[in-house]
């Protein structure tokens, strides 16, 4: 990044705001969220905004579907977005929207700017039309079957089974994606944006480097291909803002939500006041940069850049583009469950495993990143618990136990620490080209060394012989101050680990006092800062994510299931033959198949240990044997019918071994105990058949 300008905005890609934030979105906010805190520890002033992108077709078609306002919808969806943000501590300054007063005012302007310079076209074209919904269809929301290689349910704009692009007219047996009526083709007048005019403008600002080179090559491509005019409107029914001079024009979703970027800045300037005009003007001297994905190149370093520079605006000084996430080799997926959402990520892992492992294979190129889980698991505890944090933990007991919790006056080896020290320039200039991979390895390469120290030391053999007490403190002391530079250079990848350690060793992680040794001070008592994580508890996030979509398609089913009750009988609010249903039907028990049933794996238990649980009326906690080492624990509500916990010791039950672990106040329960009955005293564990083994399966 060239130092123009100690001013620096920097925005993510805005969240759609018709679905929830997965672990393919977070990549991106990562990334850029370690880049500023970087910048900011380097003294520039960063401001780092988002904003959730909420107009458009899909916002109103599911605001429809549920019954309720797209208002309502983008309202909700909001609040989810900034708490699955903010859990990943993303340092946003501001998250705002794009449904508001500030986009509706910019958008405006440049679109009344840019028809007053003549870049505005206005011209018929022919589109197909809903019938039935009386609504003109984008692309997605055609399906038929493909004119070149004729597969089936295929979308209007391009086929997934051939790759083939074309027109909606092309389509063959076109059906709506809303109704399933036959669309019919209908004209309608259409405001464009004339890109070809700002031919000369884009090439000169793609190839100036405000683009990856590779990214700047494949533009060239459309350019020889030829710029085309970009239809900026949509008719109504449409949930957006509307074009001015118009009744039933709004503007294209992809118009107004870059705009976004400078609508939530400018309602946090204002906030603050803060002259936002000055910012947007050609001949300011601050730098805006966007992260974005590989598949949003084409509007961010076409459109968006023209449209600026058209309206006289200042306009990126840097696209930094990504490419996608895949899980395991292979790309996400929701009946694997590897579609996986942030919420649901944050139930089972600290988020800073994610942000390190996430840092530890990205580059500056756009290159696809694989979360490959086990590497994820044995690099969190490889790197993170025995490398990293295993360093203080091996050190600091004994500056608590024998000194009080006070560093020496002087280190063992300083010149170790001036090795380390030294490195900073190279993990700078990692994090200022976002080369995260790099800088990581160069770290990791440290706390080798760091871990080699302690080994050759030995502070637990010197501890023994009471007459090397000095030396004792002064290794002691040396080790964590390599722990304290190593915290540092990750403390834009791993903010809050850097904030409990910095609140240890009683001191700013600085990077201008890096080298400082931190001699003859008082630090804390040292608690665990970070956890180790096992395969476990991947399996139980799988399995949430594939109760996340069974839940959203029981949802939808349930929703479309009133509405055509609903339309069935015509009624709204009321029954149709004026009597009273008493219990809503919505409430009566799911019915399951032989197929569902037959999906149990059931297994003989033996149980190692049963215990009442104070805190509770009904429960008991087992300790369950499975055989092969395997233990399970589980807890089972027959407190009523077993007064004798410990009776139960050494029989075999019958278990659900494949049920996902399930969070509750005493613990987890890592699978379910069959038992049948009419309930309270009456409550009877199933027995396995005599002969069996702990594990064997139960049919």
């Amino acid at each position: 990044m060239t130092d123009k300008s100690n001013t620096l905005l920097v925005t993510c890609a805005l969240p759609y705001a018709n679905g929830s934030i997965h672990l393919g979105h977070i990549l991106e906010h990562i990334q850029a969220d370690i880049f500023v805190r970087f910048q900011r520890m380097q003294g520039r002033r960063v401001y780092f905004v988002c904003a959730d992108d909420q107009h458009g077709t899909p916002i109103m078609i599911k605001a429809q579907k549920l019954g309720r306002t797209p208002e309502d919808v983008i309202g909700e969806m909001e609040t989810e977005h900034r708490r699955d943000f903010a859990g990943f501590e993303i340092s946003y300054d501001h998250y705002y929207r794009t449904n508001s007063p500030e986009n509706r005012e910019i958008s405006e302007k440049l679109y009344t700017i840019l028809r007053d310079r003549g870049y505005i076209q206005v011209k018929k074209i022919s589109q197909l039309f809903d019938p039935e919904k009386k609504m003109f269809l984008p692309d997605r929301f055609v399906k038929g079957t493909c004119p070149r290689c004729h597969a089936e349910d295929q979308y209007g704009d391009n086929c997934e089974v051939c790759g083939a692009s074309y027109s909606p007219a092309e389509i063959i047996n076109p059906r709506s994606v809303i109704s399933g009526a036959v669309p019919v083709m209908k004209e309608s007048e259409h405001y464009f944006f004339d890109l070809p005019k700002f031919e000369g403008f884009l090439k000169e600002w793609i190839n100036s480097g405000s683009l990856p080179k590779e990214m700047a090559n494949k533009l060239q491509e459309w350019f020889d291909a030829g710029l085309q005019q970009w239809d900026i409107s949509r008719d109504a029914p449409y949930f957006g803002f509307m074009i001015p001079g118009t009744e039933d024009k709004y503007f294209y979703v992809w118009l107004d939500a870059p705009v976004g970027y400078l609508a939530s800045f400018k309602n946090f300037m204002t906030s603050k006041g803060i002259d936002f005009e000055e910012f947007l003007k050609e001949s300011s001297d601050s730098e805006m940069v966007h992260f974005i994905g590989k598949d949003i190149l084409y509007f961010h370093s076409l459109f968006w850049p023209a449209m600026l520079h058209g309206a006289g605006c200042r306009v990126p000084n840097h696209l930094y583009v990504h490419g996608y996430v895949t899980v395991n080799g292979a790309k996400m997926s929701k009946s694997k469950g590897t579609f996986i959402k942030a919420a649901t990520y944050l139930k089972h892992f600290d988020p800073e495993c994610l942000r390190y492992y996430y840092a530890s294979k990205m580059n500056g190129r756009i290159d696809d990143l694989d979360l490959n889980l086990p590497d994820f698991v044995a690099r969190t505890n490889s790197d993170l618990v025995n490398k990293l944090v295993n360093l203080a933990s091996r050190t600091a007991v004994f500056i608590t136990k024998k000194f009080q919790g006070k560093l020496a006056a002087s280190l063992d080896n300083p010149e170790l620490l001036d090795s380390f020290v030294a490195a900073r320039e190279e993990i700078a200039a990692g994090y200022n080209a976002r080369e995260y991979s790099a800088l990581i390895r160069k770290v990791m390469e440290l706390a080798d060394d760091a871990n080699r120290y302690v080994d050759e030391k030995a502070p637990w053999v010197v501890a023994k012989d009471e007459s090397r007490n000095d030396e004792l403190q002064r290794i002691c002391t040396t080790c964590l101050n390599l722990y304290r530079v190593l915290i540092t250079y990750l403390s834009p990848v791993l903010p809050k680990l850097a904030r409990d350690s910095a609140e240890f060793l009683k001191t700013d992680l600085s990077w201008d006092n890096l080298g400082t040794a931190l001699l003859d001070k008082e630090i804390a008592p040292f608690k665990a800062l970070f956890k180790r994580i096992d395969m476990k508890s991947v399996e139980a996030m799988i399995a949430d994510s594939k109760q996340d979509l069974q839940d959203l398609n029981a949802a939808e089913n349930k929703t479309a299931a009133k509405k055509g009750e609903a339309k069935k009988d015509g009624r709204s609010g009321k029954q149709s033959d004026g009597k009273s249903k008493g219990k809503d039907e919505d409430d009566a028990p799911g019915i399951i198949t032989i197929d569902d049933f037959a999906k149990l794996d059931l297994r003989a238990a033996k149980v190692i240990s049963c215990e009442e649980v104070p805190e509770s009326d009904k429960l008991l906690k087992f300790q369950l044997d499975l055989g092969n080492g395997e233990t399970r624990q589980v807890f089972s509500g027959i407190k009523s019918a077993y007064q004798d916990p410990a009776a139960l010791v050494g029989r075999f039950v019958i278990m659900v071994y494949n049920l996902a672990p399930r969070k509750m106040r005493f613990g987890v329960s890592e699978g379910m105990i069959l038992s049948a009955g009419p309930g309270k005293k009456d409550i009877f564990l199933l027995s396995a058949d005599e002969g069996v083994k702990p594990g064997d399966r139960v049919s």
